[in-house]
């Protein structure tokens, strides 16, 4: 979140941004940034294209996701595709819409997010003709004279299948910033816990609680709050990035990292996130399991 006049330029040589590419899929956000301030972009994907959570050549199948892989646990709860647009502010489009992922035809969880102006408050359809409900009450972002919030959506035993997107009308401030994660959760029937808190500015944040009473698909969201181009979040815990927007555009953009964790049986968990610049951050942080749908509030 950054006000227009505050540009940010990047320039690069053919052999910096080829280094860059061999370094790996952690820096392709940054790859991605490069590539917008050379073409103009506005709008596109945060970190990559989706990966169902056990195709080959995943780069993001961690060692946490991996136990979620192995052919004895083909009914556990785990990530299934998942996907992060944004759109740069006043430059965007007047409608945020995903690209296709591949979901389940049934048996998943999907959850959204819209992160961006207050006035932006239509929450999502897609074209599967699943119902979007609000989870929770939208948090408002400190230090912005309440211009931006950031709000959370789900769907419990969702229809899916080949192509699904979802769409967002922004109908406040057309052209305005907005980021969508896109996340869904296979062999879960509907979310068993979720913790939400807004710490203060600090150099290290920690979200509040779940507990599970089973194996468990962990999902954690980290939505900072401070101005500026360039930022970093990285998990503990053992949780792995799925999605990591965090290198914004000349004209800012809503910065957002997704984490998974899978855990073998019944625990309380959290995670902490060290994140530069020093400051505040929205968390949120969700638990799944296949063997029930008990859900109870953390909302904070």
């Amino acid at each position: 979140m950054l006000n227009a006049s505050r540009a940010f330029l990047l320039m690069c040589g053919f052999a910096v941004c080829a280094g860059l590419v061999l370094a790996g899929p952690v820096i392709v956000d940054r790859v991605g940034m490069i590539h917008r301030h050379l073409t103009h972009r506005t709008d596109g994907l945060g970190q990559a294209p989706s990966y169902a959570p056990c195709a080959e050549g995943n780069p993001w199948l961690s060692e946490s996701v991996q136990e979620a892989c192995h052919e004895g646990d083909a009914l556990a709860s785990q990530v299934g595709s998942h996907v992060l647009l944004w759109h740069e502010d006043g430059a965007g489009p007047s409608v945020a819409n995903t690209p296709p992922i591949n979901t389940q035809a049934s048996g998943s969880t999907l959850i959204a997010f819209s992160a961006g102006y207050t006035s932006n408050n239509q929450g999502p359809t897609d074209n599967k003709g699943n119902t979007w409900a609000p989870l929770g009450a939208p948090v408002v972002y400190r230090g912005y004279d309440g211009q931006f919030n950031v709000k959370a959506y789900i769907v419990n035993s969702a229809v899916g299948g080949n192509g699904h997107s979802l769409s967002i009308v922004k109908n406040g401030a057309p052209s305005g910033e907005i980021t969508v994660p896109f996340i869904e959760i296979r062999n879960s029937a509907a979310l068993h816990a979720v913790a939400q808190n807004y710490p203060a500015a600090a150099s290290v944040v920690s979200s509040a609680s779940v507990t599970t009473s089973g194996p468990a698909t962990l999902v954690a969201f980290w939505w900072g709050d401070a101005s500026g181009l360039v930022h970093s979040a990285i998990p503990n815990n053992g949780f792995s990035i799925i999605e990591n927007f965090v290198n914004l555009p000349p004209n800012s953009a809503v910065q957002c990292v997704v984490a998974v964790r899978q855990v073998a049986g019944a625990g309380t968990y959290n995670v902490s996130w060290t994140q530069t610049p020093s400051q505040g951050a929205v968390l949120w942080l969700m638990a799944f399991q296949s063997d029930d749908a008990i859900f109870e509030s953390g909302f904070e």
